[in-house]
């Protein structure tokens, strides 16, 4: 049998370059378009069943990279790693450093085509077979062809790649025919230099930012810490010494309650109506427990079963009505909508009117308290949504409706750290973390007279305003800093960074050497 024919170097180069007609966008004079397969090697991953997977590495395991190692165009280790037997990796799966690895079969639009390179401490190790290396000839500078892997330009084919299926696959074809910009060797390396630098001026400003970021929560508590010990309000005490105090405010409020109470029984009893449900207790609590810290004098100590009504819903009227819908007359009120501090309306579900009006007791109608009683983010409380409409609690969410104080007080005490230690001293240590309406009544509440509670609201909901201001200008500023290092890319694909020499030797040299050595 002869021998297949070699082609010549102008057959090979013509199969490399990309047609003027077909580049995407116009490069230096000295720069050409490739197609990704002339200049790298592409590969596929080890492919192994269940009982091949080990736990941990050990002298005979590797390391298979999978998507979820991928992760903002770095390989990372994962909880969850998997390690294959030696003898079923073949050696140009073999990870190499400057490799470039990237997810090529998924169901998911946002992990199709995320790419990583190769470091130093995943040499040697291998990679699944939903995921695709390409290696770079020896002759291409590693750092220059994987960033082109993080730019704007990559992603936007591999977009539209994955267009249609669900089941998202780059083929090796379509990278063999990835369009790929090739400066000559000295302006890979001078653009490969010049995007790390700046690269490395961006991480450092991410950090300063994340390490800002990370104080906000820190000192969203010591706001409200200072605010529930009276030290935000103590100039303030001080020019308005005539208040009647918090003990004395609480009296009255049982006082008002009795009045309340009575003026409705004498009406019942006109009507022919039965007594009607006490909603709130009219005789002030003795509380034996001392406050945890140090209190003003006007300021005085009880409990939410005192200051407010606290329900849920729950038991037979629960099971036998209801059922959370898609669509329907009333939105639910769910645990996952109720973050410390904020009502967070996504994901609603419904229920019908009709079964809203059968749960009568169990509305919402703004202006109320809610807290996650059990389950994930027990003891999160916030403000019920005060927009005219009709809301409804689900069984893991409760209310509390206040009688004689400030609403917003309540909500904004619960949720600081002496708030929040108060209710987690009442709740169940057990695997699931629970509070009982009884529990939540007991939680112990420092009380302002009400002019103060006034000026507390005032104060930390103004200074807690300033501070989320100043988080959505970092996050805004982190979200620009990502868009400033595609721009870097973008130039630098482009031949704009200010680093091409129009002296440099042509690029089509230096693609012929790459050739010539296939």
């Amino acid at each position: 049998m002869s021998k297949k024919k070699q082609k010549s170097i102008e057959e090979l180069l013509e199969e490399a370059l990309v047609p003027e007609e077909e580049q995407p966008y116009k490069v230096p004079e000295n720069w050409v378009w490739v197609n990704c397969g002339a200049i790298a090697e592409i590969v596929r991953g080890v492919s192994y069943k269940k009982d091949q997977v080990e736990q941990f590495k050990n002298a005979n395991t590797s390391l298979v990279i999978r998507g979820g190692n991928i992760q903002e165009g770095k390989l990372v280790n994962q909880d969850d790693n998997v390690y294959v037997k030696n003898d079923i990796i073949n050696e140009n799966q073999r990870l190499q450093e400057k490799d470039v690895l990237l997810v090529s079969s998924t169901g998911s639009n946002k992990v199709i085509g995320k790419a990583a390179s190769v470091t130093p401490e995943f040499v040697n190790e291998s990679f699944g077979a939903f995921v695709t290396l390409l290696r770079p000839d020896k002759k291409i500078n590693g750092d220059y062809f994987g960033f082109y892997f993080q730019s704007s330009s990559y992603k936007s084919v591999i977009s539209n790649l994955a267009k249609g299926s669900n089941i998202k696959n780059i083929k090796k074809e379509h990278l063999q025919n990835l369009s790929f910009p090739l400066p000559p060797l000295n302006e890979q390396k001078r653009i490969a230099d010049k995007v790390d630098r700046l690269f490395a001026k961006i991480d450092e400003a991410k950090r300063l930012i994340e390490e800002v970021k990370e104080s906000f929560e820190l000192r969203r508590s010591a706001i409200l810490d200072k605010a529930f010990r009276g030290e935000l309000t103590r100039s303030w005490r001080k020019k308005n010494e005539h208040l009647v105090s918090a003990s004395l405010m609480l009296q009255e409020i049982a006082s008002e309650r009795k009045r309340k109470y009575s003026d409705l029984c004498r009406l019942a009893k006109i009507n022919g109506e039965k007594k009607p449900r006490k909603l709130y207790l009219d005789e002030v609590p003795v509380i034996e427990e001392k406050p945890r810290h140090s209190l003003p004098d006007t300021w005085t100590i009880t409990n939410i079963g005192f200051l407010a009504h606290v329900t849920k819903l729950a038991g037979f009227e629960y099971t036998k009505y209801f059922n959370l819908t898609e669509t329907g007359d009333v939105p639910v009120i769910r645990a996952q909508n109720v973050q410390m501090g904020e009502f967070i309306e996504s994901n609603i579900k419904y229920i019908t009117k009709e079964v809203s009006d059968l749960l009568e007791r169990s509305q919402v109608h703004g202006g109320e308290v809610l807290m996650v009683f059990i389950g994930s983010g027990t003891g999160n409380v916030c403000m019920a949504p005060r927009d005219n409409r009709r809301w409804h609690l689900a069984p893991n969410v409760a209310k509390i409706t206040v009688d004689g104080i400030l609403a917003e007080y309540l909500n904004l005490y619960l949720q600081s750290p002496i708030g929040q230690s108060y209710i987690k001293s009442k709740m169940k240590a057990t695997a699931q973390q629970s509070l009982s309406m009884e529990t939540i009544r007991d939680v112990l509440v420092y009380v302002p007279p009400l002019e103060e509670q006034y000026e507390i609201v005032r104060i930390v909901e103004r200074l807690l305003d300033n501070l989320k201001n100043e988080y959505l200008i970092l996050n805004d500023i982190h979200m620009k800093i990502d868009n400033i290092k595609q721009s870097i890319l973008s130039k630098a694909f482009r031949g704009e960074l200010g680093t091409n020499d129009p002296t440099d030797e042509h690029a089509i040299e230096l693609l012929k050497e790459v050739l010539k050595s296939k």
